[in-house]
């Protein structure tokens, strides 16, 4: 180790134990109408942006303008003989607030098709790097290569009034969307496939498209894609791909930058690289148990000893929500719709054994706020049963999803002039005073 990072490493080691000691003894210090812990460990609680599109409640999860994802699976339009919602739909809502007609998403459906041609250079670029690159890498260098098609940069560039900055984003917002399917599919084929691509099928909507270029054309592996793109596009404003997006928008970056900065935070294992990380955990549960479906005391002593380990479970707890995720609710319900029917899948089985079992071992802790399953604890297993056993791709279709989320939200926030974002920050020193002159008046 060098000099200056043996330094670093002393320092650092003090100055986080007092850090430690500061949030169990004062964290509950206010510094205005917030507290030394929220400061300290993610700005938890504190509101700091307003985001239209959707709201995430603790105690009764998702809304997306005031609709439940219950109650979106219901009244969405769906595709012909579908049981599924289409993600034009959601759209359509959390843009307008409004729920639409089947005419409407049938005219938004269109509208991206028209706009779906990816430039062959960003398809030159993804195949200068090697195959081995991780998808997520790839997805962003793609949406990184796009951006010289952006005509809200060269309007920019050009001069234009910032009440008409909303269109321009909208226009690219739009043909990001459009285009995100066939980048996600090549990128797919590209790694797994053999670089064999699919063409896309314009008569197709946008998530069984997507199904097709990937190379899945059954009924029900459709039906899935239009769930898991309807229930993974928001989760409110301030998760970090969320607040990302946002982040770098509200510098005036185009929707391509600003995307992709949303898109590397996706990428992190505390936000959407989970859905993996949970799977994975789930196979190596499977493994260590000899195969097959254990009994529910096997599970239970594989996730104590998980916890033993100093390790976490991967799926269940959630910064926000206090109850189960209806959107891992919803996956459950496709399991029970589509394919238990049919047969009952081992993992599949695992996931609901996981949920009865689970909840009681975490909560017994005392250390956990909730116990409970969030989306990724059950998605890669549906994914799985249908044969796209790439886990590392997961969470690429997390981000086609999310798109439709954040990129609306953009829109707003061009269209209702929020400024740049520029919180303020303190250091310790200057918390250790707060506290101190806090202590002093009282």
């Amino acid at each position: 180790m060098d000099s200056l990072k043996e330094k670093f490493a002393e320092k650092a080691k003090l100055t986080a134990a007092e850090v430690k000691t500061i949030i169990k003894e004062k964290g509950d210090v206010k510094l205005g109408e917030y507290t030394v812990a929220q400061v300290y460990q993610g700005m938890k609680g504190m509101i700091g942006m307003v985001t239209e599109t959707s709201k995430l409640d603790p105690e009764e999860g998702i809304r997306f303008r005031g609709y439940s994802i219950p109650e979106l699976r219901e009244k969405l339009p769906k595709a012909p003989k579908g049981t599924e919602p289409l993600p034009e739909g959601i759209f359509y809502l959390m843009l307008l607030g409004e729920l639409p007609t089947e005419e409407d998403v049938h005219s938004l459906g269109n509208n991206w098709a028209r706009r779906a041609i990816v430039p062959k250079h960003v398809f030159d670029v993804l195949d200068e790097l090697p195959a081995s690159t991780h998808p997520m890498t790839q997805f962003v260098v793609a949406i990184l290569a796009m951006q010289t098609e952006s005509v809200f940069a060269a309007a920019y560039k050009k001069g234009i009034n910032k009440k008409n900055y909303w269109e321009y984003v909208y226009e690219d917002s739009m043909n990001l969307i459009a285009r995100l399917p066939r980048i996600a599919a090549y990128i797919y084929r590209r790694k797994y496939k053999n670089g064999v691509h699919i063409e896309p099928d314009p008569k197709l909507d946008w998530a069984a498209n997507l199904a097709h270029m990937l190379g899945y054309d059954t009924k029900d592996m459709k039906a899935l894609m239009r769930l898991y793109m309807t229930i993974h596009v928001d989760h409110e404003g301030g998760n970090v791909s969320a607040h990302a997006t946002h982040l770098v928008g509200s510098a005036l970056s185009d929707p391509y930058l600003a995307f992709a900065a949303g898109m590397t935070g996706l990428a992190g294992p505390l936000h959407g690289l989970a859905n993996q990380e949970v799977l994975s955990w789930i196979i190596e549960l499977e493994r260590e148990l000899g195969g097959g479906k254990p009994s529910e005391q096997q599970i239970a002593d594989y996730i104590k000893k998980t916890l033993e380990d100093g390790k976490v479970v991967p799926g269940y707890g959630h910064a926000v929500l206090r109850k189960t995720d209806p959107r891992f609710a919803a996956q459950q319900d496709f399991y029970l719709k589509y394919i238990k029917p049919k047969g009952e899948d081992d993992l599949c089985e695992i996931v609901q054994m996981i949920y009865k079992v689970a909840p009681p071992i975490l909560e017994g802790t005392g250390k956990i706020k909730n116990p409970w399953p969030n989306v990724d604890a059950h998605s890669g297993v549906l994914l799985t049963h249908y044969g796209m056993v790439e886990h590392d791709f997961y969470t690429v279709l997390f981000g086609v999803s999310r798109a439709l989320g954040v990129l609306s939200s953009l829109i707003w926030d061009r269209a209702l002039g929020h400024p740049l974002e520029r919180p303020g920050s303190i250091t310790t020193e200057g918390i250790k005073k707060k506290i101190a002159a806090s202590e002093s008046k009282a």
